[in-house]
């Protein structure tokens, strides 16, 4: 397993969620990385990115509500989720940013948001 997400869970509008990417083998460490997700019937979308460097590039429906970020000496990816919506209910995944990455990681189960309204 490259990476494994958690943090996800049932939250009212306007509340907030942080979600993690650990990585147990530290490849994140190595890549871009990016987090997805997936509404049902929709599909799978880059939410927010970060480069090596640190370097973020977030989707306009996120911008000013979303901050993801990194722990290299923890090998995990972070995303801050503030001031959430309905809509931004989906399963959340991590990944490598396929903005600048041809491979991709075994995409692992996700972590699930559901926003009420």
């Amino acid at each position: 397993v490259d990476v494994v997400e958690s943090g996800g869970g049932l939250v009212q509008s306007g509340g907030s969620l942080t979600l993690s990417c650990a990585s147990p083998s530290r490849v994140v460490n190595f890549y871009a990385m990016g987090w997805y997700r997936q509404a049902p019937g929709k599909e799978r979308e880059s939410v927010a990115s970060i480069s090596r460097e640190g370097a973020t590039i977030y989707v306009d429906s996120v911008k000013g509500r979303f901050t993801i970020s990194k722990d290299s000496a923890k090998a995990t990816i972070y995303l801050q989720m503030n001031n959430l919506k309905p809509e931004d209910t989906a399963i959340y995944y991590c990944n490598t940013d396929a903005r600048v990455h041809n491979q991709r990681f075994i995409w692992g189960q996700g972590t699930q948001v559901t926003v009420s309204s």
